[in-house]
């Protein structure tokens, strides 16, 4: 009898669609294996971003007319033009007067000294000079001089002032937010906003009717302190006293002129870290307050294993031996003795051990016929030299402890 193979199935009993593969993934399984992947891309990103939003340099420099930034001056270039006066900024000083006008110099010592002369020389109506040094001065507003020279106090923190002038700009505009370098008034000239002994705004006349304002820091003109007491007023006043005005925008690039302001840490730091150590004081605060929360009370628990004491015992004094810690263990057997021998005396327990001399002479009180120097130099005295004197030490204590509970 011969056994036949059973015959394939025919081809259209075979299934005609697509055979299934494993290498077909829906969508949320390949979010689910590339989420590592787009989570080390945003945390990229949000790196980059911080990176060059804290390490982006300012457009302009401070008290500059053309930035809206906190520390620009737009806002009082704006107002100024608002009432009627003809502004511009030039790189290049003007060096020629036309007609009545205003010159605004900034760090006028970052401009050389041929160029001082000849605006000396032009006849301008106006001279607004703003932080100036000893070259400056001695050009541009011969008598005026830094409160340095004299050994005066030579810088002040900006902060609100009272003018204590006669110069109708300071008179009209009241406190203003002055300080930064100081200056003497000279012969000649009239000092305001006094700190000190300088002053942070000295008016000096001219031949004619021209004059020079001399300031020692351009905060009032910023456009985040302009609304702030009386420098809008302050400003615009010594600004805006001629119809046509032209703001010098100094060469940054050059060495500025030397300060006498001790700079501290923080003026080392750009304006971005503030809120970034903020932030990280914040969360160190949050982190230490989630860290030290309490857990709840403490729970016991049973011991998995119960081991006598005996052992325990056992186990501890071959360690002492094996470590060969007579001392420690003479030490041990003398606290327990005490221990039990207090109470039975009624001597008190103080920081948790008796007193000796009390100790000492209950006992001898108890056991006349034992001398008081044995029970010291039993309970209290060195540690032995051997093993055998352990255990010569460990009886008698046990036998002291047996005659003074049972006398």
């Amino acid at each position: 009898m011969t056994s036949t193979a059973p015959a394939p199935a025919p081809d259209a009993e075979r299934p005609t669609g697509p055979a299934p593969t494993s290498l077909t993934l829906t969508g949320r399984a390949l979010l689910r294996r590339a989420r590592w992947y787009l989570a080390f891309l945003a945390v990229l990103l949000v790196g980059a971003v911080t990176v060059v939003s804290l390490g982006d340099d300012r457009q302009y420099p401070q008290i500059d007319p053309r930035s809206y930034e906190r520390d620009g001056a737009h806002a009082a270039y704006a107002l100024l033009e608002q009432q009627g006066v003809k502004v511009s900024t030039t790189t290049e000083p003007i060096t020629v007067a036309g007609g009545r006008d205003t010159l605004v110099l900034p760090q006028p010592d970052l401009i050389p000294p041929a160029q001082l002369h000849s605006i000396a020389a032009a006849g301008h109506t106006r001279l607004v000079l703003i932080a100036p040094g000893t070259a400056a001065l001695d050009i541009l507003a011969p008598g005026i001089r830094m409160s340095d020279e004299r050994g005066d106090l030579a810088y002040a923190r900006v902060a609100d002032s009272t003018p204590r002038c006669n110069l109708p700009e300071a008179v009209r505009a009241g406190d203003a937010e002055m300080g930064g370098m100081l200056y003497t008034s000279g012969s000649r000239g009239e000092g305001c906003y006094k700190r000190g002994y300088g002053y942070a705004l000295v008016h000096l006349p001219l031949d004619g009717d021209r004059d020079v304002i001399v300031i020692g820091s351009g905060v009032l003109l910023q456009n985040g302190e302009l609304p702030v007491v009386g420098n809008a007023s302050l400003a615009l006043g010594l600004l805006g006293s001629q119809p046509t005005l032209a703001w010098h925008l100094p060469d940054y690039s050059l060495p500025a002129p030397t300060s006498t302001h001790d700079k501290t840490l923080t003026d080392f730091f750009p304006k971005g870290w503030n809120w970034a150590f903020l932030q990280l004081f914040v969360a160190a605060l949050l982190a230490a307050l989630w860290r030290g929360r309490r857990l709840g009370p403490v729970v016991s628990e049973d011991l998995p294993v119960v081991v006598r004491a005996a052992e325990t015992t056992e186990g501890r004094a071959r360690l002492y031996r094996r470590a060969k810690a007579r001392g420690r263990a003479a030490e041990a057997l003398r606290r327990a003795a005490a221990h039990r021998l207090a109470p039975a005396l009624g001597i008190p327990l103080r920081a948790g051990a008796p007193d000796p001399d009390a100790l000492c002479a209950a006992i001898t009180d108890r056991r006349p016929e034992q001398p008081p120097g044995d029970v010291r130099a039993l309970l209290y005295g060195p540690p032995p030299i051997d093993d055998a004197a352990l255990l010569r030490l460990a009886d008698d204590l046990d036998a002291l402890e047996r005659q003074v509970r049972n006398p």
